[in-house]
């Protein structure tokens, strides 16, 4: 049976990445407080992990635990009370071109046609009409949208909506992609098949991603390392190498493995 290790995030990371010097996306020290009735709320405390090139991680925790607060830190959309977030070695101070993001609801523009949502980031870009056109055609290959290219975002299922939202963001060809429990709003059976397919696509793409869900079956299906966090304040308790081969199925989920891991991780969130 495969067994998956449960260390502290220093102790795994240094494990795990004991070859990698530098990290793709680092979050230091951060803190974030909200006011609350004329006091501080703490939100998050003491976050500190990193995360390097090509990997993926997920994150998960109850809700309130400040996972989306986190990200949107990171995304720079929120400052950070105290703190800081790092893309290749560069302080994050807000949005940028080097962070893609991906929301749970789409946020695609309803005038665009498919093509067009893709393509929307290349237009801000110094990118000439030939570059855009091949770089919308590759990523609709990419996402297996191609006949797809004139229709509109009402015309699409769930599914395919948020492959189109993953396309536009990996069009702009960001550092770290970014994800905000991109599955939460799907049915079971389009939910599993869109896990496949990101899975795939990363496979293919070797994007970096950052992932928030609150789905622990999803977290270990997808990620290689998950981090826990816990509540009141949000803090990342542990993190959880996933010993899964690479190259993963859906049937994967029903091996003794795979549960194994999965109910360490519950366990983990039961703990906290």
């Amino acid at each position: 049976m495969v067994q998956s290790s449960l260390k502290t995030p220093t102790q795994a990371s240094s494990q795990f990445h004991h070859q990698k010097k530098k990290p793709k996306l680092e979050v230091c020290n951060l803190n974030k407080n909200f006011n609350q009735q004329h006091k501080q709320l703490a939100v998050l405390k003491n976050i500190n992990f990193q995360l390097y090139e090509s990997e993926f991680v997920c994150v998960v925790g109850a809700s309130g635990c400040g996972k989306s607060t986190l990200i949107n830190i990171i995304a720079g959309l929120i400052q950070p009370t105290s703190g800081e977030v790092k893309v290749d070695g560069g302080i994050v101070l807000g949005p940028g071109s080097d962070r893609g993001m991906v929301f749970q609801n789409y946020t695609l523009y309803p005038w665009l046609t498919v093509a067009g949502n893709i393509g929307f980031g290349s237009r801000l870009r110094s990118l000439c009409a030939k570059q855009r056109k091949e770089r919308i055609a590759y990523f609709l290959e990419v996402v297996g949208l191609t006949r797809f290219a004139k229709a509109y975002p009402q015309q699409l299922s769930g599914g395919m909506k948020q492959r189109v939202a993953i396309a536009r963001a990996l069009a702009n060809e960001p550092d770290v992609l970014l994800m905000d429990e991109p599955f939460g709003a799907l049915d079971a059976q389009t939910k599993e098949q869109m896990q496949q397919f990101l899975l795939n696509l990363w496979q293919q793409t070797h994007t970096t991603i950052w992932m928030i869900t609150h789905d622990v079956e999803e977290a270990v299906f997808l990620s290689q390392r998950v981090f826990v966090m816990s509540s009141n304040p949000g803090e990342i308790k542990q993190e959880i190498a996933i010993d899964l081969p690479q190259d993963r199925d859906v049937e994967m989920k029903l091996t003794p493995e795979f549960t194994a891991i999965k109910r360490k991780v519950m366990h983990c969130l039961r703990d906290c």
